[in-house]
């Protein structure tokens, strides 16, 4: 499942991220924030208006990502 299907505070993991969708700025953003695979990640805030922004918990950072760039970030349960 994409990180944007992740259901509300359930954790998972980074399978892998889909950097041929994103563009660099977004691509070098990611990698910034340290996500990349093996990487948990916990979904914190979901936009209420369809198509908006989500917030996640990338280790102990909770950041904002646009809708398009959590779909290109593939993840498994945590467990």
């Amino acid at each position: 499942m994409s990180l944007a299907q992740l259901p509300h505070a359930f954790r998972a993991v980074v399978e892998s991220v889909d950097w041929s969708r994103l563009s660099a700025p977004e691509a070098k953003r990611l990698r910034e924030l340290g996500l990349d695979e093996g990487v948990s990640v916990e979904m914190v805030h979901r936009a209420t208006i369809g198509g908006g922004p989500l917030a996640c918990r990338i280790g102990r950072m909770t950041v904002a990502l646009r809708r398009h760039v959590a779909q290109t970030i593939h993840v498994v349960p945590a467990g």
